[in-house]
Formats: C-alpha cells, structure tokens, sequence
C-alpha cells in the first residue's frame, strides 16, 4: 500500500495528496458532485445533501428535478450537452420562511422615517439521485 491508501479513509477525496490513476480506479474517491440552478443561483450539490433553496412552487414531499450546469465525477469535469441528460433528483422536505430582518430608513432632519421586517421564503430540498 503507498502513501495516499494510508492516509485516506474510504470516501475520503485525495486532492491534496499524491494520487495515482490506481487510487481513483480502486474507488477512492467515489465522489459525484453537480452545479444545479434554481431560483437564479447555483449550488453545489452530492447525493445525500440537505440545501435552502428560493421558495418553489411544490407541496412537501413532492419530487422535483433541478437544472444541471456542471458534473465533477472522479477528478473529472463535464459541462455544455454532456450535462443536458444528467438529472439532478430532489424530494422537498419543508416549505417555510428564513429568520426575520428588521429594514429600517429614514430622512435625516426631515422627522421621516419607516421600519419594516421581511422573512425571505425558502424550500428545503434533500437531493435524492444525481444520475449521469
């Protein structure tokens, strides 16, 4: 056993260490990872992961499939119509709201001025596959 195989654990990634085509052919780092969009912002997202997204039009429990930008799977990086047939599955896990903010302005010496406070609507997804 060399270096890398010592010092990793199964699942661990080996970016930083020495690595040879034999570590990621034995499975070491077994990795997938994908950019998805959703509500104009990307994520970065693994089978397995719990992320906040901008509110969705869906009802708990509910499957949704998210837009997919890039893969990363085992060192490599695929983007453009590779990605078009890559599905990125999500099961909703909540509908809510974020934590209040206070949105204070007002008017120097003009005796003008407004508090308001918003909560920023959220959807948690939990993503289910990512299949490539």
């Amino acid at each position: 056993m060399g270096f890398v195989e010592n010092n990793l654990k199964r699942g661990d990634c080996a970016r930083d260490l020495p690595t040879s085509s034999e570590t990621f052919e034995k499975g070491w780092c077994q990795n997938m990872f994908a950019i998805i969009e959703s509500g104009g912002k990307q994520y970065k997202v693994q089978q397995g992961d719990v992320v906040f997204v901008e509110k969705l039009a869906a009802d708990e429990g509910a499957s949704v499939e998210f837009k997919t930008i890039a893969i990363l799977d085992n060192g490599k990086v695929a983007t453009g119509n590779p990605v078009d047939s890559v599905k990125v599955v999500g099961t909703i896990l909540k509908n809510g709201k974020g934590k209040k903010i206070t949105v204070f302005t007002y008017k120097p010496k003009k005796s003008e001025k407004r508090k308001l406070g918003h909560r920023q609507p959220y959807t948690k997804v939990q993503i289910e596959s990512i299949n490539a």
